[in-house]
């Protein structure tokens, strides 16, 4: 039976440790099945789910960009990001800000066990489902057009000037995106987020490959970065926002947020 389940569970008993070492969780006692599920299994399901969501929007927002700067050279063969920028993009630049989602909580543990209703209502799968994969799609599909073809309207499009402010909102744009998803902040979550920062940054002057380093000393990179970045963010942030307050999430009923 424990064999059959989804997931099995098993409780180390007098009458041995078969039942446990066939299971894929053990606990000592059956009191401890309540902690398992309530805080670690809802957790569990609500970090996989945000993670999830942001390895598609991570992925796809930079197929649009590309799709953009494909379309605006009429279809030519020619990469928009090049060499180390879509390593760095993949790696230093995005990778610990998301990666640190699996750290956040919407309740603390004590909440979790006085309303075990939290945990009851993830089985409707409202967390991750297609309407959310959906609406993750929307938003990285609105973003990508945003930031590249907004990119290409203020700069030359085949040029590094566009490069810089195309790349440079892309980044900041995913660190933004994964601040404003974080319930409960974890000091992990600020150094990775500030640490990303501070890397990118630092890395410009060797960038030069890639960006026209002296366009980006100048005034015109900053406002380009800031507008591009504001239109990109303040739509979904504001949908957010109204969502929340039409139809809040149930962790915030049992708050009084």
């Amino acid at each position: 039976m424990i064999q059959a389940a989804d997931v099995g569970v098993g409780i180390v008993g007098k009458e041995g440790r078969q039942a446990s070492l066939a299971a894929d969780f053990s606990i000592q006692q059956f009191c401890h099945l309540t902690k398992l599920l309530v805080w670690h299994g809802r957790n569990s399901y609500k970090r996989s789910a945000k993670l999830a969501q942001f390895v598609i929007h991570r992925g796809l927002i930079i197929a649009v960009c590309q799709t953009m700067y494909s379309i605006a050279l009429h279809f030519e063969p020619e990469g928009l990001y090049k060499d180390w920028l879509l390593v760095g993009y993949a790696t230093v630049y995005t990778a610990a800000p998301v990666l640190s989602l699996v750290l956040d909580k919407d309740v603390d543990e004590n909440v979790a066990n006085l309303y075990p209703e939290l945990y009851k209502e993830l089985t409707s799968g409202r967390s991750l489902s297609y309407r959310t994969f959906f609406v993750w799609v929307l938003v990285s599909v609105y973003q990508g057009g945003v930031i590249q073809g907004l990119s290409q309207l203020l700069t030359e499009v085949d040029s590094k000037r566009m490069v810089a402010v195309s790349f440079t909102v892309l980044v900041l744009n995913e660190l933004l995106m994964v601040a404003i998803e974080i319930t409960t902040w974890h000091w992990v979550m600020v150094v990775s987020i500030l640490g990303t920062f501070l890397v990118f940054a630092g890395s410009f002057p060797f960038l030069g490959r890639y960006f026209d380093l002296e366009f980006v000393l100048t005034l015109g990179f900053l406002w380009r970065v800031a507008a591009i970045g504001a239109i990109s963010l303040v739509p979904p942030y504001a949908g957010k926002l109204i969502r929340r307050t039409m139809n809040p999430p149930s962790y915030r009923k049992v708050q009084g947020i």
